[in-house]
């Protein structure tokens, strides 16, 4: 059987990261994606120059067909943008039993543009957070939503992972690409103790997209009834293997995307 996922995210044109992104690493990992759009952007590898939000109301119509018809086995939440959308996707999901739900709490897109307002902060604490079976965030995330200063070691990174638990998900995945050094250490806290997963850092900026990509591999992962350890190292995995051969692609002139077929378009690319 081919499980499938639903994506709960904002659109790239440029396809790097996004809903775009995510359809791409959850059919390389395997499993059937679907998209709800909660925003448009204007954007490319050097940027964010436009975002265009969806109603409320309409981001729920979306949620809602889908689980009209489909059978969903994981959904993962990225760009919710505003306090308003926001509520609409916990609404639209409060009651789901038994599917995992990734939420990557995209804040600041690569060029620096914000992503989600303030005011949003803490309707994605009290009402989304506690929905989640894992969080994704990376370093300047997780200390947007603990309200302290950006993890610079390990020992600050396991903790982060521990204290995101407290609102409510089953597990924390707290990214270390930010960290200075040869490796880019994730750390995943579950089950009162925590798990490293350390791949070595590759050159190049074509890093584009890389929360995204991840956040959708786990809950490919996921969807396939992976233990939440097993999924979030195979999700590593890909993306370095994603982000190693993302050179291979010839994708605009800044940020460029990674590889989400790296393991498909060997004779290509």
């Amino acid at each position: 059987m081919i499980h499938n996922v639903l994506s709960i995210a904002g659109s790239d044109p440029s396809g790097g990261a996004g809903v775009q992104a995510d359809l791409k690493a959850i059919a390389a990992n395997g499993v059937y994606g679907m998209a709800a759009i909660t925003a448009l952007t204007a954007q490319n590898t050097q940027g964010v120059t436009g975002i265009a939000l969806v109603e409320p109301e309409f981001v729920k119509a979306q949620i809602a067909a889908v689980f009209a018809d489909i059978r969903v086995d994981a959904v993962k939440i990225g760009m919710i943008a505003d306090a308003a959308i926001a509520q609409a996707v916990a609404e639209a999901l409060d009651g789901l039993r038994n599917i995992p739900i990734v939420l990557d709490p995209v804040m600041i897109a690569k060029g620096g543009a914000a992503l989600l307002q303030p005011d949003a902060m803490d309707t994605l604490r009290r009402s989304v957070l506690p929905l989640a079976t894992v969080v994704t965030p990376n370093l300047p995330e997780a200390a947007h939503l603990l309200g302290t200063a950006v993890a610079t070691t390990r020992s600050d990174m396991e903790r982060q992972a521990r204290e995101l638990t407290a609102f409510g998900p089953q597990a924390a995945l707290v990214k270390g690409g930010h960290l200075s050094g040869d490796e880019s250490p994730d750390v995943l806290w579950t089950e009162a103790k925590p798990h490293w997963f350390d791949a070595p850092r590759s050159p190049g900026k074509n890093t584009h997209g890389t929360g995204c990509t991840l956040s959708s591999a786990l809950a490919a992962q996921l969807a396939q009834g992976r233990p939440v350890t097993q999924a979030a190292s195979a999700a590593k995995s890909y993306v370095t293997g994603a982000i190693a051969r993302a050179d291979k692609l010839s994708v605009g002139s800044g940020h460029g995307p990674v590889h989400h077929f790296h393991n498909f378009w060997k004779g290509i690319a």
